[in-house]
């Protein structure tokens, strides 16, 4: 009969392409079958066979409180008991909007949406009628969801199925969308000059999370600064993973360098379908009611997930050490991975050890160098050892303040075990 997760996967399939909901959940990079989760508490899944996994993903990254917060239960607890959903302006969606303005000053106005997909497409659309401009760079390696025009070289899943781009994408969709080499400058200036103000935008995840953890080199994003206020572009921030991760203020706290326009999901909704796009005050009022620059939505600002999010917002506000000892924590990690011979690149509390031997990984084309192969050996063997990684050589690694030292350091003692077991 095989285990109640098999049983669900083969029934999943016949109903759910693939047998999932997001691809990279089939873990098809690293062979076998996904378990599926019953609940989870703090650092740890359960699934529905009663193995339980320290969880390194964390719901792809909002998990940085843990699983299952007590404070934040109880704000959606609370808020569920009055409604789930009016299409209608509710207190929670202008509380949200100051707590995200208050960490990060230069979003002076922010629209909520539902997904990081929904925030960055908007935002573009933003920034094409906001300068009148079609086009825009983005950066090989690079998500920012699945919108048309941006599957062009994109990282995170695509990359794990060896996929460049994506079938169903008209051509002219991508043909306004220009790629560039992450940590390159070079390249981003051959594409402004070859398309002199033609440029909307440079839309870049300011510290890459989606071809594994790849930071900026020193003075990159100064420099993307510098060639957008040069050309009449704006720059977009992507932070759907760093917003909030990286420290309060996210990328533009932790790198000092500031957009014109940011995206931010996961943790802004504390685990709940929420996202949000935001910016300079000028740009922002190209947007309906206010603009011409259209984008709607009836679960914009859900009450449940607002209410998620202005409770995890605040524990975090209240409670700055957190940001230390996730940081710490992620470089205790890092050392026992660089111990075990890998390529380690870190930024806070988000982490990745690549499978390439002594080269550093700076861009797309580094991580497309490493052995997926010994990747998946690794990960089925932690799996085993009940421990969850992400099922992707091309995923980050996300510690939440639920990971202690203790278990920090059983991690680390494991991967120490599972590299000499195999040296």
């Amino acid at each position: 009969m095989g285990s109640r997760s098999e049983q669900l996967y083969e029934k999943a399939r016949r109903r759910i392409p693939g047998g999932v909901n997001s691809p990279v959940r089939a873990f098809g990079a690293v062979g076998g079958h996904p378990f599926f989760v019953e609940r989870a508490q703090g650092p740890w899944l359960y699934d529905v066979d009663g193995n339980r996994y320290l969880d390194y993903v964390c719901s792809w990254g909002p998990g940085i409180l843990g699983h299952a917060h007590p404070q934040v239960v109880e704000a959606v607890q609370k808020v569920c008991a009055g409604g789930l959903t009016f299409g209608a302006p509710t207190a929670g969606e202008v509380e949200l909007a100051e707590l995200i303005n208050a960490c990060v000053p230069d979003a002076e106005m922010v629209r909520l949406v539902s997904s990081g997909t929904e925030a960055v497409m908007s935002a573009v659309r933003v920034a094409r009628g906001y300068t009148g401009r079609e086009k825009i760079i983005k950066f090989a390696g690079n998500y920012h969801g699945h919108s048309d025009g941006l599957l062009v070289k994109a990282g995170s899943g695509l990359m794990t199925q060896s996929v460049p781009d994506s079938a169903g994408v008209p051509e002219g969709y991508a043909a306004s969308t220009l790629t560039a080499v992450y940590n390159d400058e070079e390249s981003v200036r051959a594409l402004m000059e070859g398309n002199h103000g033609q440029v909307a935008a440079v839309v870049v995840e300011p510290v890459a999370a989606n071809m594994g953890v790849v930071p900026p080199k020193p003075g990159f994003l100064e420099f993307l600064r510098r060639i957008t206020k040069e050309n009449g572009a704006l720059l977009l921030f992507d932070e759907v993973i760093t917003g909030f991760r990286l420290g309060l203020g996210g990328a533009s706290e932790y790198t000092g360098v500031h957009a014109d326009l940011y995206t931010f999901g996961k943790i802004v909704g504390g685990g709940m379908p929420l996202a949000a796009y935001g910016g300079r005050r000028d740009i922002m009022s190209c947007v309906a009611p206010l603009g011409a620059v259209y984008q709607a939505g009836t679960l914009s600002g859900n009450p449940v997930a607002v209410a998620a999010g202005i409770a995890t917002l605040k524990i975090l506000m209240d409670d700055p050490g957190i940001y230390e000892r996730i940081d710490r924590r992620a470089q205790m990690l890092s050392e026992a991975y660089r111990g075990a011979g890998l390529t380690v690149n870190r930024a806070g509390s988000l982490l990745s050890a690549f499978f390439v031997s002594g080269r550093q990984v700076e861009n797309y084309g580094d991580a497309c160098r490493c052995d997926r192969e010994a990747f998946a050996a690794y990960f089925n063997s932690m799996l085993k050892r009940g421990i969850y990684v992400a099922p992707s050589q091309f995923e980050a690694m996300f510690v939440s303040d639920a990971h202690s030292d203790e278990l920090i350091e059983e991690t680390c003692g494991a991967v120490a075990a599972y590299f000499g077991g195999i040296s």
